[in-house]
């Protein structure tokens, strides 16, 4: 058995520093870097991007809505045509600081409120594929396991890697607990640890009322935003291995 592990990182801009990228990045396998919508600056990109290469993870581009004081997690109603632009010019933005770097990216995903709505929202996870697939259709996809965008990936051409959340809640439809509610994060980390484990090996995980649902886990994210996120990463990683799981990024072709 094999997974990835991944954080969303490269969120820190201006003089707000967010998550502790430096800390978390020896135990991820990717790295998704924020390219300035959502969170992320032009500095902070170009440090991540180094960081990642330090480290050997792989670095994707995190595309989000252009909502900087929100930080991508409020739902904006966008055309899919503007959706299909503002994702790829944030890709182009992540891969052109990378070549510069020296480094080549290997995954797209989309970010907070884009994320959560392209895995119900048919025309705008085919929008977000289009763009994917026309900067460079080798390219991996990360979608919430079950979901519209990773059909509509599927269709486009594209790899994916459906993705699982061991801190987070899911509702009985597959859908993820929204941020909002206080139920949405899982702070305990040995639940965190069981869980992670769960899903890559059982394929399912439990909903909040009980309900055992079924899921595909190519690549667990880890919210390094949060508090004691490294040190959290650090032990999935060592009980992901210890288990018998191998943790590297998804194979790029």
């Amino acid at each position: 058995m094999r997974v990835d592990l991944n954080a969303d990182v490269g969120e820190s801009f201006g003089a707000y520093t967010i998550g502790d990228d430096a800390a978390v990045m020896p135990w991820i396998t990717s790295a998704n870097v924020a390219a300035g919508f959502h969170a992320g600056d032009a500095s902070v990109l170009r440090r991540t991007i180094r960081l990642a290469r330090e480290h050997g993870v792989a670095v994707g581009a995190h595309p989000g809505f252009p909502d900087l004081s929100g930080f991508g997690r409020r739902e904006l109603r966008v055309t899919p045509a503007d959706a299909e632009d503002f994702v790829l010019y944030q890709i182009a933005a992540v891969a052109g600081v990378a070549a510069a770097e020296g480094v080549s990216i290997r995954h797209v995903k989309p970010h907070g409120a884009l994320f959560n709505m392209a895995a119900r929202d048919r025309d705008l996870a085919a929008a977000i594929a289009r763009a994917v697939a026309a900067f460079d259709a080798r390219l991996i996809l990360f979608g919430l396991a079950g979901s519209s965008l990773l059909d509509e990936g599927r269709k486009a051409g594209l790899r994916v890697a459906a993705e699982v959340f061991a801190d987070r809640a899911y509702r009985p439809d597959g859908s993820l607990v929204p941020r909002g509610s206080a139920s949405a994060m899982v702070s305990d980390e040995t639940e965190i640890v069981n869980r992670a484990i769960r899903m890559v090996n059982r394929r399912t995980v439990a909903a909040i009322d009980g309900t055992e649902i079924d899921v595909s886990a190519d690549t667990i994210c880890l919210h390094g935003d949060m508090p004691g996120a490294a040190a959290r990463a650090a032990t999935l990683r060592h009980a992901l291995e210890s288990a018998g799981i191998s943790v590297c990024a998804p194979a790029y072709q």
